[in-house]
């Protein structure tokens, strides 16, 4: 089992604190990143880097509003058509993409 590792920081008059060092190191948390509070009924709080959320804000904007749009009106979900997907395929197949490589100045 690993050693549990333990730390302090002090509350300000606002109360504002400072993520100790080896908290944000376990955490691996970054300028700007958020942090996650669970409460147990007990009192203990489980403190945890919370998701990363998308760096597009008008995509997360127009994804909440597709998927509220779904749960109003799930009759207008279709299907993909079979020809379209073997047409899609064609056209792609065979392509390796490599989702890791950075992208040329030209693409940014």
């Amino acid at each position: 089992m690993a050693a549990s590792l333990e730390a302090e920081s002090t509350l300000t008059d606002r109360y504002q604190t400072t993520v100790p060092e080896t908290v944000r190191r376990a955490l691996k948390l970054g300028r700007r990143d958020k942090i996650h509070y669970t409460i147990r009924p007990g009192g203990e709080v489980v403190l945890t880097r919370a998701d990363i959320p998308d760096d597009d804000p008008v995509l997360g904007q127009f994804l909440g509003f597709l998927a509220a749009d779904l749960t109003r009106h799930p009759e207008r979900l279709k299907s993909v058509d079979a020809g379209l997907v073997q047409r899609l395929q064609s056209l792609v197949g065979g392509v390796d993409v490599d989702l890791d490589t950075p992208l040329s100045a030209d693409d940014e």
